[in-house]
């Protein structure tokens, strides 16, 4: 077995983050380098992640953004997993990459922020509000689920937000068979951890337990995210998305319904067969008539989906972890992909069942 590639975590004091390390322990090809935090920097990591003492190195302590070269300077292959919110992770990745260039390392970078997912820098500024942090650098990450993204990798991907993972894995298989046309509905529903580390009105337990509401409906900032990903599917022209996303009363977990128009009339059956031929090859998806439940894929790479039909009405309803699937797990998913790795590796894990 070859030596472990280094994996750097940029951001790394948030819950994405913690679910980065998690998988990163048990990997069998990236073993963790550093751990990049401006508010941490100095501190155990250990310490702000208690849950992860077994499993790493208590002398490992977040470092500031300044010590990225010194892991740079030894060349090789490097993977730099940036977790940092957007806006800012586009000038550390950036950085980052051109130190890599400096000394000679083959660097990898999965985005888990917004920053690189718009190919287009002003589509970005125009929905997030704020001018991209590197321009030069857009053209050069692949935003896209893993499932989705045919051929020879990339060399730097872009990880889609949770909900637009959960929607888009439902929905681009019907596209790309010309089963479906016209738009999409979503109703998704989120658990707080969606929310980040940082305590807010919208994840504060008192305000979110045996509550549910609904936020942005028509409005969020990942719909336009889900069009521009469902594209490929319908000859290149973006499908309208009508996305109502919900806060839930639980920690970890996305549950999407997706209605769809049917091009013929078609038995629940039938889909469901077409969608599981569609992502056979697929480790991590799992499609039947049963409509699935968040405890079957929390804590866990995978993504399940059910599929019901009434003439030509289709609803597709898809469940996956979003710090895992949805974000973190995503990532480590691409990273196998940009590294020549095994898909699937440091990602066969089993489901939490009861939490």
């Amino acid at each position: 077995m070859p030596e472990p590639v280094p994996a750097i975590v940029l951001g790394g004091s948030g819950y994405v983050a913690g679910e980065l390390l998690r998988l990163l322990a048990g990997h069998p090809r990236l073993r963790i380098a550093a751990v990049v935090s401006t508010s941490q920097a100095g501190a155990q990591v250990a310490a702000s992640f208690p849950h992860l003492a077994a499993v790493l190195p208590p002398e490992l302590r977040f470092e500031a953004a300044e010590r990225l070269p010194a892991h740079l300077s030894g060349g090789g292959r490097v993977a730099l997993f940036a977790a940092t919110p957007h806006g800012t992770t586009a000038p550390l990745v950036d950085a980052a990459l051109a130190a890599a260039e400096a000394a000679g390392a083959e660097a990898h970078a999965v985005d888990l922020s917004a920053d690189f997912r718009f190919a287009d820098p002003e589509r970005f500024a125009r929905i997030y509000g704020q001018a991209h942090g590197a321009p030069g650098r857009a053209g050069a990450f692949v935003c896209a689920v893993p499932e989705h993204h045919r051929g020879r990798a990339p060399e730097h991907a872009a990880q889609p937000g949770c909900f637009t993972t959960a929607v888009v894995l439902a929905a681009y298989p019907l596209y790309a068979l010309g089963l479906a046309a016209g738009g999409v509905f979503v109703s998704a529903v989120t658990g707080s951890s969606g929310s980040g580390r940082t305590p807010g009105p919208g994840t504060h337990h008192p305000e979110r337990s045996g509550n549910l509401v609904a936020y942005s409906p028509l409005a969020h900032r990942h719909e336009p995210e889900m069009a521009m990903l469902l594209a490929p599917a319908c000859g290149g022209v973006e499908p309208e998305v009508e996305f109502v996303p919900h806060s839930g009363p639980f920690v970890r977990g996305i549950l999407a319904t997706v209605r769809m128009q049917l091009v013929e009339p078609m038995p629940a059956p039938a889909l469901a067969a077409a969608l599981a031929e569609f992502y056979v090859g697929a480790p991590f998806v799992r499609v039947t008539t049963a409509q699935p439940r968040l405890n079957e894929v929390v804590g866990t790479n995978a993504c399940r989906i059910g599929v019901a039909t009434r003439g030509r009405t289709a609803v597709v309803t898809s469940v996956i972890d979003n710090l895992v699937k949805g974000a973190a797990g995503g990532g480590v998913q691409w990273m196998n992909r940009l590294l020549g790795f095994e898909e699937s590796a440091g990602l066969n894990l089993a489901g939490i069942g009861w939490h």
